[in-house]
């Protein structure tokens, strides 16, 4: 299988999507010029070039391209070459409005923005398939061809007719017969059983609650509707380039699609990642999404899409701060990347996102953004010999399933105040405040490896994945799992007694009595000076535990909320940032594992990858950190000994 070290070959892959199209041609001889003064070695082309390629129904456009193709090779920049079948031409929905996706309320979805097709649209398909198999063959052997891009951020849901049809067709897989889906389904509530397959819809608008385990497939469902429009893409640009590697880009922590699954299908994996630059967490963030998306690789990485400066779609959309860029390009290679990249390469001046920047902004080459575009590019090339393929290790994983995480988020629940992805970056970020590196993994992955598995939430587990968590204790493993864990089955069924009865041995628990949801600002005292935010659990123990730190105060007084028996940690409430961080820091040191590097200031992040340490400063004033040996910093050339100074939003990448 083709992989992201067969086209970076030593280097940092570094550019972004181009649009070309956008301008006239006397200004791609000026963009290459730009190009090759800030190192860009790759460009994506075609992401939404689908309305140029084929003006109309079965026409072919292909000149524009194939003069593009030629001045990127003759200028030594790779291309990441796109199908372009994220936005169809307004002539596909106005001639086959069975493409159109509608959604639960029935309304279609017109053209005139992107993403306006239905992931079950037989006409869609035909068409997408035909224009990639036209693609592919034009510009297999075309040798400024690097890698396949298979459309653009897969995110759309269908509630439409043909959606209900393959829906129906899926299920029928899945179960096998109606009964099987009935019980599945739990159709005896409410009277929902189905008696012929032509009465199962999709969770469309309902007078009051939906069936949550109809949602729960619904969303199964459109994350292998969308999965089968990659494949189809991706399996004929294999057959006529088997040596390109093929990917297509994630968004980070989106709810529509397994990654775990996809990921295996990718070649190359590639996620678009926009944190906040005023948002104070947004270093860690940033760290949670590629630790994600390094974990989905199982090695390097591409960070197929960021922003130069600001993005156009938040409330109010703040600029990057001089070297806010940089330094968060780097933490990515820290990470794992292998590519740095941009939507987009010149801001566009009409259209949605003329506000979007890009690497050359509307202040052109004079401006601060292409100016620090230009010294990155520096870095990234003194760095690549050095850092470009090489691993990053982790003694701690974090557990994450989008099965999970879709069942939790039904509509009735004891608290809608609970929010999945933000437990998930409460925990991360107390890891990563700890100066611990963390892997992600699926609860039914091989775990052995770890030294410490942390659940930050998995409300549905299967039998399989409880199995494993157990195991995986058995075998000397320290596990430490959040509230609400281990309460359903794969079909949002409750396990008797409200938690799997395995999991209430393993953690001394002899009876889950109710579950307690915090109202926002509320707090739950408890021992030892930790304080519980979001939730609470009324939980009996069985004597078994070998440690307890009880709630203080209120109904809840007396009773546990963290149990420790052996190596396996319950804690049933969200500890604030800093007793969380305490509490994993002590279970990672009774695991033997240890921050990257002790005694680090505030605001530094420190990870290794390979034989490099990477030192970044998330502050804007200048800090000293202790760093005992001599070392090499790559970015200045200097030698340091036994400590560095960082300034504002600085980094060092140490080589011992």
């Amino acid at each position: 299988m083709p992989r992201l070290s067969d086209v970076t070959r030593g280097r940092l892959l570094y550019g972004g999507d181009y649009n070309p199209e956008q301008w006239p041609e006397e200004v791609w001889h000026e963009d290459v010029r730009l190009m090759k003064e800030a190192g860009v070695n790759s460009v994506t082309l075609g992401v939404f070039s689908w309305s140029k390629l084929e003006p109309r129904p079965g026409e072919r456009d292909f000149g524009w391209l194939d003069r593009l193709m030629d001045l990127m090779h003759d200028n030594g920049v790779g291309v990441v070459l796109a199908t372009p079948t994220a936005s169809p031409p307004p002539w596909m929905g106005h001639l086959h409005p069975d493409t159109l996706p509608r959604d639960a309320d029935g309304r279609t979805e017109w053209w005139g923005g992107r993403q306006h097709f239905s992931h079950s649209s037989a006409t869609y398909r035909r068409y997408a398939a035909a224009l990639t198999e036209d693609l592919a063959a034009r510009y297999a052997g075309h040798p400024a061809l690097t890698l396949w891009h298979i459309n653009n951020e897969y995110c759309t849901y269908d509630w439409g007719d043909e959606a209900a049809d393959r829906f129906r067709a899926w299920l029928r897989h899945r179960y096998g017969s109606l009964d099987a889906l009935n019980t599945a389904w739990g159709s005896a509530f409410w009277s929902q059983g189905y008696g012929d397959w032509a009465e199962v819809l999709p969770p469309r608008h309902a007078h009051y609650l939906k069936n949550p385990t109809q949602v729960l497939d619904f969303k199964r469902f459109t994350s292998d509707m969308l999965l089968e429009c990659y494949t189809a893409e991706r399996d004929i640009v294999r057959r006529h380039t088997p040596h390109l590697p093929v990917t297509t880009n994630f968004m980070p922590l989106w709810a529509g699609q397994d990654a775990w699954r996809w990921s295996e299908e990718e070649d190359v994996v590639s996620v678009d990642l926009y944190p906040d630059p005023r948002d104070p967490d947004g270093p860690q963030a940033g760290a949670l999404v590629q630790d994600m998306t390094r974990s989905q690789a199982r090695g390097p990485w591409m960070l197929m899409e960021q922003a130069a400066g600001p993005v156009n779609w938040r409330r109010v959309n703040h600029p990057k701060p001089r070297g806010l860029n940089r330094l968060w390009s780097l933490q990515a290679v820290a990470r794992g990347a292998d590519a740095v990249c941009y939507f987009q390469w010149r801001q566009s001046r009409q259209g949605a996102e003329k506000f979007h920047s890009g690497m050359v902004g509307h202040a052109g080459e004079r401006g601060r953004t292409y100016q620090e575009i230009k010294e990155l590019g520096a870095d990234l090339a003194r760095i690549a010999p050095h850092v470009a393929g090489g691993q990053v290790t982790a003694d701690v994983a974090v557990l994450h399933d989008w099965h999970s995480w879709w069942a939790g988020d039904q509509e009735a629940r004891p608290s809608r105040e609970v929010d999945y992805p933000e437990v998930l970056g409460a925990w991360h970020r107390a890891l990563w405040g700890a100066g611990l590196t963390t892997d992600f993994a699926h609860p039914g992955h091989d775990l052995t490896g770890y030294r410490l598995v942390v659940v930050p939430q998995l409300y549905l587990l299967t039998d399989r994945a409880v199995d494993n968590l157990l195991e995986y204790v058995r075998g000397g493993g320290t596990l430490v799992c959040g509230f609400l864990t281990g309460v359903a089955d794969q079909d949002d069924r409750v396990r008797p007694g409200g938690m799997d009865a395995r999991l209430r041995e393993l953690f001394g628990i002899r009876t889950l009595h109710e579950w307690w949801p915090l109202e926002p600002g509320e707090t739950a005292e408890c021992g030892g000076g930790l304080r519980g935010t979001l939730w609470s659990e009324e939980l009996e123990p069985d004597g078994t535990a070998d440690e307890t730190v009880p709630y203080r105060g209120g109904e809840l007084d007396g009773l546990p909320a963290v149990l420790r028996k052996g190596r396996a940690w319950y804690v049933s409430t969200l500890p604030e940032p800093e007793a969380l961080r305490a509490l994993l820091g002590r279970a990672a040191a009774g695991a033997g594992v240890r921050p990257v590097l002790d005694g680090l200031p505030d605001g530094v992040e420190a990870v290794r990858r390979g034989e490099l340490l990477f030192l970044l400063n998330h502050g804007r004033e200048p800090v000293t950190a202790e760093v005992p040996g001599t070392h090499h910093d790559l970015l200045t050339e200097t030698t340091v000994t036994d400590r560095v100074t960082l300034g504002r939003y600085g980094v060092a990448v140490l080589k011992p």
